[in-house]
């Protein structure tokens, strides 16, 4: 088996840096394309457990990366919480949420068991490379409940957080649906998890610290006592945020291409990822050799 991402990951020595893609699969893809085009729509395609299972390994097939990431969607869990979830042609993803916290349910792991089951199969498919399981992180989600679709500057999810009584409440109602859901991603078999915080970029830092604090801190050491596997939190945001990350109970922090990494490492002694400004496959070969 190709270790490379787990010794990392324990900061053991590795012989040079793993490799794996956090867009497991897209329109870039010809291969990827012809499995979209046997369902109906995305998250139709996200439940079909052998075409999803075909996605995910894709990218192990066609670029012989170091590790996989499950296909699937950050916004699945939402459905199953109660909110109506679509991906419209050309559009995006819709949600819809009547801002009532009643009609919101905390979810066991076995109400998303196809995701479970996607792990149980590229495990059993293939033996070369570790897999990854994810989620969004709660804020993310909670963006989508509140806007209804990806926004530009996420101005009524702020307002929400700023001014809404029940803004814990529904963090708190994420938080725990989410730990049941990575749960049952490492019970099948995942061998790291991952905690996309996409949006966060969009918070000050007095919103970052406090949402830190108060809702990741306690997510994260719920979640450290319900799986055993390696846990690496992915953040979109200004550097100032490092240093509320790096108290976080994870064993990975993972950074966009806006921050100084080695200025993190030297802040830091947890492992480290990412940093790639992904616009650079754009370029020609030698500027990305030599990036």
């Amino acid at each position: 088996m190709n270790d490379l991402l787990l010794k990392s990951i324990k900061k053991e020595p590795i012989d040079r840096f793993p490799i794996w893609l956090m867009r497991q699969a897209g329109r870039y893809m010809k291969e990827y394309g012809e499995l979209r085009q046997k369902e109906k729509d995305f998250l139709s395609f996200c439940k079909n457990v052998e075409l999803a299972t075909k996605a995910s390994l894709l990218p192990l097939e066609l670029l012989g990366v170091d590790a996989i990431i499950i296909f699937s969607d950050i916004l699945v869990p939402l459905e199953a919480m109660g909110a109506k979830v679509e991906f419209l042609e050309g559009e995006g993803p819709k949600v819809d949420w009547d801002k009532d916290p009643k009609s919101l349910k905390r979810i066991s792991y076995k109400d998303t068991d196809f995701v479970n089951e996607i792990i149980r199969n590229v495990k059993r498919l293939q033996k070369e490379v570790p897999v990854i399981g994810f989620c969004g992180a709660p804020f993310t989600l909670l963006s989508y409940l509140v806007e209804g679709q990806s926004s530009k500057d996420l101005r009524k999810t702020k307002l929400f957080m700023w001014e809404d009584t029940h803004y814990l409440d529904i963090m708190n109602l994420l938080s725990e649906s989410l730990i049941e859901y990575l749960k049952g991603q490492a019970m099948a078999g995942a061998d790291v998890l991952q905690v996309f915080d996409s949006w966060a970029m969009y918070m000050s830092y007095q919103d970052f610290s406090k949402y830190a604090q108060a809702v990741l801190k306690p997510f994260f050491e719920s979640l450290k006592k319900e799986v055993k596997v390696p846990i690496i939190y992915f953040y979109r945001g200004s550097g100032s945020f490092f240093r509320q990350v790096d108290r976080l109970n994870i064993d990975v922090i993972s950074v966009d291409w806006t921050v100084d990494i080695l200025d993190c490492m030297n802040q830091s002694e947890k492992v480290l990822q990412g940093n790639l400004d992904p616009y650079v496959i754009y370029s020609s070969y030698s500027n990305l050799e030599n990036y």
